[in-house]
């Protein structure tokens, strides 16, 4: 009986991607990175070969553009990745362009294999490889010596022990690159989807040998550090469905920032819940979310803030401004429009990690739903759970907000569901009493733990939330319709 044998794997570089790829790259891999232009193909081998390339492992890249080489790479500098010291001992560049001009496959072929065996590569990249197909089609080569010349350069290339890398402008559908995909090891489709004015860029793992790779298209966007993969899956289990973990029964009450508000959930918003806070404009939302952080730096916990539509410098809130300028709150923002749910949950975690965070905002749930892409916004509540799935399992006590339409006579407590997804729900709303609006606060639920079930008035002063300590007595919830609310006796 012999062992098996084990594949060695290679660090991309590409952040996510070695996730996606179920833990890294094959060596003496045989792959294709296909996708339309402007997709990112050649900087993603780019941001690859960079990472891996070293004095003891070697890339070849050969470019077969019709612009010259350098040409590229004055664009390819602009990234991060790229390491000018590189380039020379570990990394060589070798235009094809006069080897296919006698559109002979045989050509190319043996021009790649003596550049191979001058410089012994562990790394080999033809970009563009669908521009050897397309000149060699203007001789007599056909689809078998396509196959044929695919299968060679494979051979070849595992049989120096080098990790080969297919550039191409291929789709499944193209007839021409069903060779390559019979031969390929592994294939990496990027695409450009546009929509609404908006364009998210995907990427899907189509095939890859021997690993148990993550299926599905995934998020990526290039940035001025090359290209970021968002894959889409959730944090692991918590550590109590693990065999002899001790679950803890009673956890530790934290303090919301109003005193009336711990009262109603006899003694404090249980450590690491997520606290749903509805309510119609002007009700107080904000207002609450500032004296939970506020509460925090008071108890020694750092924050994070996470906004949408208002900044710290347009919320003219200076308890909040204070905060951040102490560095007790970090706020996250984003101004883009087609923002995904898988960037905005890869910044928070790394906020969260960074500053050790133990209370986070968000603030609100609402203009959430606007800067996300339009291909998120048919299931919103999934958003929200990959996000809020995220942050318990950092063990974050969070306080959401969602705003609510301001209709007295409807008690709704969030969109889409979105209310199942959290630990408890506070409630605020308005109602009319003797010609003038009234602020009444109730705790719907706090998850395995009692909690009042009364319902208080409250105050916005310029101290935060002052709720009354006796409960208000309601004559009539719904009162026909009318435009009054809640009527207190």
């Amino acid at each position: 009986m012999t062992d098996k044998v084990s594949l060695g794997l290679l660090n991309t570089g590409v952040p996510g991607l070695d996730t996606l790829l179920g833990g890294g790259l094959p060596e003496f891999s045989f792959n294709l990175i296909a996708g339309p232009p402007g997709s990112g193909k050649t900087t993603l081998a780019h941001q690859i070969m960079f990472a891996l390339a070293s004095p003891e492992r070697r890339a070849l890249f050969f470019t077969v553009l019709g612009e010259p080489p350098l040409k590229m790479l004055r664009y390819q500098q602009q990234y991060a990745f790229f390491n000018l010291d590189k380039v020379g001992p570990s990394i060589r560049y070798v235009n094809l362009s006069e080897s296919l001009r006698t559109g002979d496959f045989s050509g190319v072929l043996e021009r790649i294999m003596l550049e191979v065996e001058a410089f012994g590569p562990s790394l080999v990249f033809v970009d563009s490889f669908r521009s050897v197909v397309q000149t060699a089609k203007s001789g007599n080569e056909g689809v078998a010596d396509l196959q044929y010349f695919i299968q060679e350069l494979g051979t070849r290339m595992t049989s120096w022990h080098a990790t080969t890398f297919l550039i191409g402008e291929y789709a499944s559908s193209d007839p021409e690159a069903n060779p390559i995909m019979t031969v390929a090891d592994g294939m990496l489709s990027l695409a450009q989807v546009h929509e609404h004015s908006t364009v998210v860029r995907k990427m899907r793992v189509m095939k890859m040998r021997g690993r148990a790779h993550l299926a599905g298209s995934h998020n990526f966007r290039i940035t001025d550090g090359g290209l970021r993969v968002y894959p889409r899956i959730l944090p692991a289990l918590a550590d109590d469905r693990l065999p002899g973990v001790e679950v803890d029964r009673e956890p530790r009450r934290i303090a919301t920032g109003v005193p009336g508000l711990d009262a109603l959930m006899n003694g404090g918003l249980p450590q690491g819940h997520t606290m749903l806070v509805v309510g119609p404009t002007g009700s107080g939302k904000t207002i609450m979310a500032t004296r939970f952080l506020q509460e925090g730096a008071r108890a020694g916990e750092k924050g994070v803030a996470l906004y949408f539509e208002k900044g710290t410098p347009r919320l003219r809130n200076a308890e909040l401004a204070e905060l951040v300028q102490s560095g007790n709150v970090t706020v996250v923002e984003s101004r883009l429009l087609d923002l995904t749910v898988d960037e905005l949950m890869d910044e928070l975690l790394q906020t969260l990690e960074r500053t050790g965070a133990k209370r986070l905002v968000i603030d609100s749930l609402s203009e959430f739903g606007l800067y996300m892409a339009p291909e998120f916004h048919a299931d919103l509540r999934l958003a929200v759970f990959r996000l809020l799935s995220m942050v318990a399992k950092k063990g974050v006590s969070a306080v959401v907000t969602i705003g609510q339409d301001d209709v007295f006579t409807e008690l709704r407590l969030s969109q889409a569901n979105i209310a199942y997804l959290t630990d408890a729900i506070v409630a605020l709303r308005y109602a009319e009493v003797d010609g003038r609006l009234h602020k009444f606060m109730s705790v719907v639920k706090v998850r395995g733990s009692a909690h009042s079930t009364d319902l208080r008035e409250y105050r916005i002063t310029s101290e935060g939330l002052e709720v009354d300590e006796l409960p208000t007595e309601v004559a009539g919830v719904l009162n026909g319709g009318s435009g009054q609310g809640f009527v207190p006796k």
